[in-house]
């Protein structure tokens, strides 16, 4: 199993806090990357169980979460576009589907 080679430590002070927030910093993206494909994967998971309503309020609460992350550069605001787009039609799909 290869490893990646350890980053030497920076010797100038503001290296070495530049190190330290770039750690904070990496735990929050991930974390807030994590939870966009959650909030997503959802909404597609009762779209494809037929539940409606579900999908209709999961699809509120992903439209904040996606907001937020294009907001903080995390991912495009085009990527959030087009991504609540889909999810739109398909809710839209499924609720003039079960009408």
């Amino acid at each position: 199993m290869a490893t990646k080679p350890k980053k030497k430590n920076p010797r100038l002070a503001s290296g070495r806090k530049r190190a330290r927030q770039d750690v904070k910093l990496n735990a929050a993206n991930t974390s807030l990357r994590s939870k966009y494909r959650t909030v997503v994967k959802n909404v597609e998971k009762a779209v494809l169980a037929g539940d409606k309503v579900k999908a209709t309020e999961l699809f509120a609460k992903m439209q904040q979460v996606v907001d937020i992350v294009a907001d903080k550069g995390i991912f495009h605001k085009n990527k959030a576009a087009r991504d609540k787009s889909r999810l739109s039609s398909k809710v839209k799909a499924l609720a003039t589907a079960s009408a």
